[in-house]
């Protein structure tokens, strides 16, 4: 249809011109069928690379939909949600990559951003994800798990523009602290006692694949965690989303604008309020792919002086 209607704008634009100029309507119809063909066979190229894009995107979609697979909404006492936003149609799927998994180490999380676009950009998050599972259950130490990440990306993209934005956080068993790695991802917020702070890292890397300008190595620090603590992980789609005029989303004003009065409840619900709010923002959908990664820490039961004396007293 678009390459009918392109030829008959082109004969129609002709045969105007040829009343507008009379004295050379010969000449101008003449000239008529030498702009409708090569004007209908553009758009019919145009059409056909329109078609094959999509075909594209509608692959990486479904390879993107089979690897980010739904988190466990519980481990141990901790709740986790997930929210993902997809681009705008006309817009490239991206590399966006998230997972929470139960190890022998406690629980870790990986939220990162592949660089680069399409399936270049999903097969990259594959390989990433597809490694963290298996290094994560395996490597005692969070940094290592890094370390070996950057060389599978240095290995499968290399080069300076082949590169993986991540955040990795580990959550020990018992008493131990919480640990991060940065590796040149936002930093996540805290959300505690009706606050919402950004964790600014005091070591930070460069992405996976580019750990050499670093010298080759990375570190973990703590993550000062505690019960009744909320973390939000998220990419640059969420942060970097602009309204019509071209403003960025305040993503931490707006956390703890969301979040107040929603203490205790399960961390799904401010996700869907967040997301609302971003579709809101951004007039619908955002111009770039948009992951959200909630970790709640349930708070300590409060005490009951009482209890133990009443039980006491029933038997």
């Amino acid at each position: 249809m678009r390459q009918v209607a392109a030829g008959a704008a082109a004969l129609g634009a002709a045969t105007a011109l040829a009343v507008l100029h009379w004295g050379n309507a010969p000449a101008l119809a003449a000239a008529a069928p030498a702009v409708a063909v090569p004007a209908w066979l553009w758009s019919r190229s145009v059409t056909r690379r329109d078609r094959e894009l999509a075909e594209l995107r509608r692959v990486a979609e479904a390879v993107q939909q089979a690897l980010l697979r739904p988190v466990p909404k519980r481990l141990g006492d901790l709740r986790t949600e997930v929210r993902y936003l997809a681009a705008d149609a006309a817009a490239e799927v991206g590399g966006d990559l998230y997972d929470v998994l139960s190890t022998p180490f406690g629980t870790r999380l990986i939220i990162g951003d592949v660089s680069g676009k399409g399936l270049e950009a999903v097969s990259g998050a594959a390989d990433v994800l597809g490694a963290f599972r298996e290094l994560a259950r395996r490597e005692p130490s969070l940094a290592a798990v890094a370390m070996r990440l950057d060389a599978l990306v240095r290995d499968r993209l290399g080069g300076a523009e082949g590169f993986v934005t991540a955040l990795l956080v580990g959550l020990p068993k018992g008493d131990r602290p919480a640990e991060i790695v940065h590796c040149g991802h936002p930093p996540p917020l805290l959300l505690r006692d009706g606050r919402a702070a950004c964790v600014e890292p005091v070591l930070q890397f460069p992405p996976l694949g580019l750990l050499e300008l670093a010298g080759g190595w990375c570190a973990g620090e703590p993550l000062p965690l505690r019960p009744g603590d909320r973390l939000l992980l998220y990419t640059d789609g969420v942060s970097e989303a602009r309204d019509g005029e071209g403003m960025c989303y305040p993503l931490a004003r707006r956390v703890e604008e969301l979040a107040r009065g929603q203490e205790g409840h399960c961390p799904g619900r401010l996700l869907t309020a967040l997301e609302r709010d971003l579709r809101r923002h951004t007039g619908g959908r955002p111009a770039d792919d948009a992951a959200l990664l909630l970790v709640q820490l349930e708070a300590v039961p409060p005490v009951r002086p009482h209890a133990d004396l009443a039980v006491r007293r029933a038997g």
